[in-house]
């Protein structure tokens, strides 16, 4: 959308009227605010929706990784996978066929080995969400500030209309 002159100005004075500073001095969340109110235009925006536009390929398999390593099914799927290696591997210790016999040495290989991978993909996963509330954080003073500003302009012209219908005595 094209500002004009005159949408330049308004912005101008919105900022001074109810930030107290100029509208180059204004931080741009700020700037975003004032620049919605000026125009009318909304600023409410799904934090989750940018969020998943700038994910890679890579990281949405980290996430889905994360997700499945930190949930019921895989904790009972993991438990049923390792009574089953020990108990296949002590019934089979008798036979001297065990592929793995007691202390188990492959299954802890294995348990570390996948703790080794398991740690790095699910912080990386922590690291994304981390970014994500940040945006959510910003989108949420965005729209908490521009509720606040228009509640102001609210009071500001009903002040007038008090003003202009002699109904002075209602103000505090």
């Amino acid at each position: 959308m094209k500002i004009t002159e005159q949408t330049k100005k308004y912005i101008e004075m919105l900022s001074k009227t109810l930030l107290g500073e100029k509208y180059s001095q204004l931080s741009s969340e700020e700037k975003t605010v004032i620049e919605s109110i000026a125009t009318g235009q909304t600023i409410a925006e799904n934090a989750n929706e940018e969020f998943e536009e700038q994910l890679t390929f890579g990281q949405r398999v980290a996430d889905r990784i994360a997700a499945f390593g930190g949930s019921w099914p895989f904790i009972i799927l993991f438990f049923i996978l390792l009574v089953s290696w020990m108990t296949i591997n002590t019934v089979y210790i008798t036979s001297d066929e065990a592929f793995d016999p007691y202390p188990f040495i492959l299954l802890n290989l294995v348990l570390s080995s996948l703790a080794a991978f398991q740690a790095p993909v699910i912080m990386m996963s922590q690291n994304r969400q981390t970014v994500k509330d940040r945006i959510e954080v910003e989108k949420n003073y965005q729209m908490s500030l521009k509720t606040d500003l228009e509640i102001i302009r609210l009071h500001q012209k009903m002040d007038l209309i008090l003003k202009s219908l002699n109904l002075s005595e209602f103000d505090e």
